[in-house]
């Protein structure tokens, strides 16, 4: 069965595996191609610049992050349960993908003012699904009822975001997973 995967995906792939290698600022453009299995001037048919590729490889993955989220919290109903599976979702996505992982960590992190506004807009939605479960948690007083969501949003992606971090930084050497319990019982008692 032959894949079908549209040129544009393949090239996004590409640029997760090589970034994920040789960093933004090192990743070339050459080297996207070659593991695209494209020429250079393909990759200028669907993305305007570099920069452009991470945006639209940003959106991409996240898209499909927030979907397969959203998917796994909208089997529950008690705010506890989804914030479980928020976590557990994000962890399993990450875990599964080495690659993906390490752009998303460090990648998220920009120096570059314009591509990290850019990249903000992209997480977004993901922030709204966090808050979404906060806030049923506060109205059906499974949560503090004088929660900031706000703040609880930035406490809930900054414990996860750091989770990750830490397991990239020990060179994957534990299962990632395997911290879902104990995130997840911290997050929800700062919650409660």
């Amino acid at each position: 069965m032959t894949n079908h995967i549209s040129k544009s995906d393949r090239i996004i792939d590409a640029a997760v595996k090589v970034i994920a290698n040789h960093g933004y600022h090192g990743a070339k453009v050459t080297a996207i191609a070659k593991e695209a299995g494209v020429a250079d001037g393909t990759i200028y048919l669907y993305f305007k610049n570099k920069e452009h590729l991470l945006i639209e490889l940003f959106q991409a993955k996240m898209g499909l992050f927030i979907d397969y989220s959203k998917q796994q919290i909208g089997n529950e109903t008690t705010a506890g349960d989804q914030l479980y599976q928020l976590i557990e979702s994000h962890l399993k996505q990450l875990s599964a993908d080495y690659d993906l992982a390490v752009v998303t960590q460090i990648e998220l992190r920009q120096s570059n003012l314009v591509l990290r506004q850019k990249i903000g807009e992209v997480l977004k939605p993901y922030l709204n699904l966090i808050d979404s479960v906060v806030k049923h948690g506060i109205e059906t007083g499974e949560f503090d009822k004088d929660l900031d969501y706000r703040l609880a949003r930035q406490m809930i992606f900054g414990t996860i975001d750091e989770v990750v971090t830490s397991w990239m930084a020990s060179g994957f050497k534990y299962d990632l997973l395997s911290t879902l319990p104990n995130v997840h019982h911290m997050l929800k008692k700062g919650l409660t």
